[in-house]
């Protein structure tokens, strides 16, 4: 079993906040599933966005560390939605069902890029007060697979969770990068082969955001930067900023580190 699911904070937190699930679409097989922690008289929280592979939990680090500090921080989790329109009406309808006027987002992966499109949905009437991206994107079609994006839903679960364990790092890490990887792996587990479907349908669905109408809020982006994407254009640093001296030291400490795992 993984470090961080039988760690003392991990089960704190599941013992102290509950998981909330509500229903706001006349569906109501789809279910948002919340972790809403902090002061309820904070009217603009803070609300975290899940990638792929996530569950709102994956978030409660973050969540033990804001409420410390007073802030309201909500961990969500995505009903089944198949594009990016319904899932913004959906996300709409929570909004208005926990009478949030504003809030910031915090988006991981596909929830970066869920958040800039509900930023883009709501510019004429603004619900985003800031955006916080960490490792997201504006446009699908970097991931070249708009054309297989339709086809998600037909899979069966075990393909579906090994499209997405792909992406996941196979090279060595250090231990506290590998318990974190165990723990989404787990995490990847628990979600069904309908979950997994639609977000990697909202995932690779030919989008992108339309910059002019999400240019007045603040954003703040956060890259972790891989060492296996060092010098290529999938790195956090500019493949022309590396020197290619640099370059080669990178290489030749990844082929160290390999020999000794």
């Amino acid at each position: 079993m993984g470090e961080i699911k039988v760690s003392p904070d991990y089960n704190w937190f599941r013992s102290t906040v509950p998981l909330k699930k509500i229903i706001v679409d006349d569906d109501d097989s789809k279910i948002w599933s919340l972790y809403d922690a902090g002061p309820r008289s904070i009217r603009c929280p803070l609300i975290f966005l899940p990638p792929v592979s996530g569950t709102a939990d994956v978030f409660f680090r973050q969540i033990l560390a804001l409420t410390g500090w007073g802030y309201r921080v909500i961990a969500l989790q995505y009903p089944v939605y198949w594009d990016h329109l319904e899932f913004c009406d959906g996300f709409r309808k929570l909004l208005d069902h926990l009478q949030l006027d504003k809030v910031h987002l915090f988006g991981a992966s596909l929830g970066g890029f869920l958040a800039q499109k509900f930023a883009e949905y709501t510019h004429k009437s603004p619900r985003v007060h800031s955006l916080i991206l960490c490792n997201s994107f504006s446009d699908t079609s970097i991931f070249n697979q708009t054309w297989t994006a339709n086809s998600f839903w037909l899979m069966p679960a075990f393909m579906l969770k090994k499209i997405v364990l792909g992406n996941f790092s196979s090279g060595p890490v250090d231990p506290v990068m590998a318990d974190a990887i165990d723990f989404m792996v787990d995490r990847l587990e628990s979600l069904g082969q309908s979950e997994l479907a639609s977000r990697l349908t909202l995932n690779c669905q030919n989008s992108y955001v339309e910059p002019h109408k999400i240019r007045d809020i603040p954003v703040t982006i956060m890259d972790i930067h891989l060492l296996q994407f060092h010098g290529t254009k999938y790195a956090a640093i500019d493949p022309s900023m590396v020197s290619a001296e640099e370059l080669e030291v990178q290489k030749g400490n990844l082929s160290v580190g390999q020999e000794e795992q």
